[in-house]
């Protein structure tokens, strides 16, 4: 079977190795004459492989121990509203930083739970060409807490220094590049991640928040929403997704057989360099609209002179064996999203079609 060199911005690519382990226990893990998919979540068989996955979350992330690992149901759309309906308490304020689409989708989901500040944005002409600078910051040292969006998916931007927040927890929804690099955890009350990117497939919501948190959220929500809840019994309070937690293990222990997110930074940022290079190197056909101290090693977007040539580089593109690269039908142009289990040599492919198509 040939694989394609697949750029799809999510679910997209998953490590071979990690499929590969999934082929060969899909009819039996590890002896139980089961599937996973047939397994309890309350039987030790998958609990086994739950608690794995929550150790290795632990190890590659460096989590300390005042935080819980929770994982979740819903999609970071369904974090945009329950970050709020925990730890917005009545009579508090947030402040959201707007910094592209799905920045805007987490402040407009808290503002029909609670008072919402915007304490900065970086919106011209209804697009984000970088991310804000701590000056430009207008934040309020009573509010309940901070939210960013780490890396925004459609429009290819990205926070490489994290603002500087004092005393308010810092919320992030991580959800394009979570383990892309290592990360201090301590700086953060709430990181929240869609897995279907960097961890797995689709299905599972990483959620790494502070215990005192989980403590102090409200209690005037649907039991089913409360941290705490799902915090108490292991993510186990009710049937969680145990074939996406089952593949986000596999996925995990690959990360970390092939050296942690040190190694995916350096392997990450190599990516994103040669593709860059390759736009840059080229500036009478492609464009990269991001300012480059806020340009995303996961989302690299460009556009070509019209919307014509895009339309055959993209067409071009699936011709030679490469998927995904068509960019958000909200923006257009042309993205290439190069998450960890992105392969060296699909970026490779990518740049030599794009020489190609120069020509």
């Amino acid at each position: 079977m040939a694989r394609v060199s697949n750029f799809n911005a999510g679910p997209s690519a998953l490590p071979l190795a990690a499929l590969e382990r999934a082929q060969s226990e899909l009819l039996d893990l590890n002896g139980s004459g089961m599937s996973v998919l047939e397994h309890s979540h309350r039987g030790k068989v998958y609990e086994a492989v739950h608690n794995e996955a929550v150790s290795l979350v632990r190890e590659l992330l460096a989590v300390p121990e005042n935080y819980d690992v929770l994982f979740l149901q819903g999609g970071a759309s369904q974090q945009f509203a329950v970050v709020p309906m925990n730890l917005l308490h009545s009579g508090k304020s947030a402040d959201y930083i707007i910094t592209g689409a799905w920045a805007k989708k987490a402040q407009g989901e808290a503002k029909n739970v609670g008072t919402i500040r915007v304490a900065a944005t970086t919106e011209q002409d209804g697009k984000f060409p970088r991310m804000p600078r701590q000056e430009e910051l207008q934040l309020d040292a009573n509010a309940a807490y901070v939210h960013i969006t780490s890396n925004e998916t459609i429009g290819g931007t990205q926070w490489h220094t994290f603002p500087n927040v004092g005393n308010v927890p810092l919320i992030a929804d991580m959800s394009s590049d979570i383990m892309w690099r290592p990360t201090d955890v301590s700086k953060f009350g709430l990181i929240y991640a869609g897995a279907q990117k960097n961890l797995g497939p689709s299905g599972v919501t990483l959620v790494v928040i502070r215990k005192d948190l989980v403590e102090s959220a409200r209690k005037d929500i649907p039991k089913i929403f409360q941290y705490r809840t799902q915090a108490a019994e292991n993510s186990l309070y009710n049937t969680p997704s145990t074939f996406g937690i089952y593949l986000l293990r596999n996925v995990l222990a690959v990360m970390k057989g092939k050296g942690g997110l040190a190694a995916m930074e350096a392997q990450n940022r190599k990516k994103a360099g040669l593709i860059y290079n390759a736009i840059d190197s080229r500036p009478d056909l492609y464009r990269c609209p991001v300012e480059k101290d806020s340009r995303s090693t996961m989302n690299v977007v460009f556009n070509l002179t019209t919307p014509e040539l895009e339309a055959e580089f993209v067409t071009g593109a699936q011709k030679a064996g490469m998927v995904g690269l068509k960019g958000h039908r909200s923006v257009g142009g042309i993205r290439a999203s190069i998450y960890n289990a992105c392969e060296m040599k699909w970026v490779e492919n990518l740049i030599e079609f794009m020489a190609q198509f120069k020509k």
